[in-house]
């Protein structure tokens, strides 16, 4: 089971996008789960729940590095390709997220 969180400003487009990832993840047979939550909730998220991967939506790309430096490596911290993120391509943004896990 892989467990990725996506932050965003407020959640709504990010929401969209985590709705193509999980299908994506079906398709593939791939046991996940998948969530976004805004910038506001990702600590209390870390401290409560098991999270392997942490993207970051292009809106709050300047939390990349304070969250790198926060919870990796135990989280594996990326920021999600701005035209994959507004094309809404799930099936490449899971790949990206598989891809920091080294699946």
């Amino acid at each position: 089971m892989k467990n990725i969180m996506l932050v965003c400003n407020a959640g709504m487009s990010t929401s969209m996008l985590v709705t193509k990832m999980l299908k994506s993840a079906a398709d593939k047979g791939i046991e996940t789960t998948i969530w976004a939550v805004p910038v506001s909730e990702v600590a209390d998220e870390v401290a409560n729940k098991s999270i392997d991967v942490l993207l970051v939506g292009p809106q709050v790309k300047f939390m990349l590095d304070e969250y790198k430096e926060n919870y990796e490596p135990a989280i594996k911290v990326g920021d999600i390709n701005m035209v994959d993120y507004g094309t809404m391509n799930g099936d490449k943004v899971l790949d990206f997220a598989l891809a920091l896990l080294g699946d």
